[in-house]
């Protein structure tokens, strides 16, 4: 059987963890994106710390990485989170603590709504911890009424 080759797509990926060295397991993570294949790591934004959201346990640590693949989404998604499994990632419920938490935000300009994946991803012009890093790489993707909408939400540049 052939592989089929597919055009690059840009896509964006959240980091996340709150369980450990959150800092260090973000670094690792946005490393092995890079190693992927089918991946590049293009850009990384800075870490930024924010309390839990909708979830409990320690501070989060998240940030943003932009990425170019040949993958298609689904493909991208298990990747992913076969890198999560590899940091420890446990799910023994909804949006518990975790050693780590990769969500794909963006894939090109698709828009994908099955039982495994919904792109662009729902909460993503919710959350401070999503918008903050993600308008340091992309600025074009974060309007000025996103950015004041997330104003209230407490997070700092790590």
């Amino acid at each position: 059987m052939v592989p089929v080759q597919r055009d690059s797509v840009t896509a964006y990926v959240a980091l996340g963890a709150n369980l450990g060295d959150a800092s260090a397991a973000l670094r690792r993570a946005m490393d092995a994106l890079d190693t992927l294949p089918g991946v590049s790591v293009l850009r990384r934004s800075s870490l930024y710390r924010s309390a839990p959201v909708e979830s409990s346990g320690p501070d989060y640590v998240n940030a943003v990485v932009q990425i170019s693949t040949t993958l298609s989404a689904p493909e991208l998604l298990l990747q992913l989170q076969m890198v999560e499994v590899a940091a420890g990632r446990e799910r023994p419920y909804y949006n518990a603590p975790r050693t780590l938490d990769l969500d794909i935000l963006t894939y090109g300009h698709a828009r994908i709504d099955s039982a495994q994946l919904t792109l662009p991803h729902p909460r993503m012009m919710q959350r401070a911890f999503v918008l903050l890093p993600l308008a340091e790489i992309a600025p074009e993707l974060v309007s000025a009424a996103a950015r004041r909408s997330i104003a209230d939400q407490p997070i700092e540049r790590i």
